[in-house]
């Protein structure tokens, strides 16, 4: 099996009619962890909304294409079969689910039917990822996110990551208020999943998280597209200047376009 690809060209995304992103061009392969970092309000969160799926976006022009097929005519749940995965900034209570079935499903879900996971299998899996993250194991039957503090909810989207094994997966600002123990254990988390079979998109404002992951490369997005890339060393002058300088270099105004 050949190793997974998304690539993203001239990819442009609305709001009610609001322009959020103008013109995003990126291409992810198995083996690549990228960032994407920039101030408020520049269409990142948007982004990784519109290639999931999101209704509430609309994407008015470009392309996208996952392993040689056409994202932008997948439903959400063909995209999340296929091997597309997205962790979110703000994850959804959902009462009466308890985490171990919401993954075992999903888990069936990707696998197909007749293909299912047997119990066992995935109960061993299961306590050998939450080990893995510091992760209590009577976390497994609280109902999914209900109660969670912020950093169990950040965790249990990476237990999902390492859980359902995507191909490609987006993190929208997986370290939102995590301490430096739950950044470190976040950080393990996507390390472990590394491989040649899995890319990985990390949308983040800061470059801390990036001391625990090390991206082979970062973008900087500004106006909705992507401004300057480079590698880890970016990251590093972006936590010590800001972005000042690159809006000096290109001659960017202050804009936030995000809705």
């Amino acid at each position: 099996m050949s190793a997974p690809n998304l690539k993203i060209d001239n990819l442009h995304v609305s709001i009610e009619d609001k322009k959020i992103v103008k013109g995003f061009d990126l291409e992810i392969n198995g083996g690549e962890i990228h960032a994407v970092m920039g101030p408020n309000g520049t269409g990142k969160s948007t982004l990784a909304s519109a290639l999931m799926g999101h209704p509430k976006y609309e994407i008015t022009e470009g392309n996208v294409a996952f392993n040689g097929e056409d994202l932008l005519e997948m439903e959400v749940d063909e995209r999340a079969r296929a091997g597309l995965f997205l962790a979110m900034q703000y994850p959804s209570e959902v009462s009466g689910v308890t985490n171990a079935d919401f993954l075992r499903t999903a888990i069936n879900g990707r696998r197909g039917e007749g293909n299912e996971i047997p119990l066992m299998k995935f109960i061993k899996q299961l306590d050998k990822k939450m080990d893995l993250l510091d992760i209590d194991q009577e976390f497994a039957q609280r109902y999914l996110n209900e109660g969670f503090s912020g950093g169990e909810k950040k965790r249990n989207e990476i237990l999902q990551l390492m859980m359902i094994e995507p191909k490609i997966a987006i993190l929208d600002e997986i370290d939102s208020g995590l301490d430096i123990d739950a950044l470190k254990v976040v950080a393990k988390g996507v390390n472990e999943m590394r491989s040649e079979d899995f890319g990985c998109l990390i949308i983040t404002h800061y470059q801390r998280l990036l001391n625990y992951i090390t991206p082979d490369k970062v973008h900087v997005m500004m106006q909705g597209r992507i401004v300057k890339s480079g590698g880890p060393e970016l990251a590093e002058r972006l936590e010590a200047e800001g972005y000042d300088w690159i809006k000096e270099e290109l001659g960017i105004e202050d804009e936030t376009i995000e809705a």
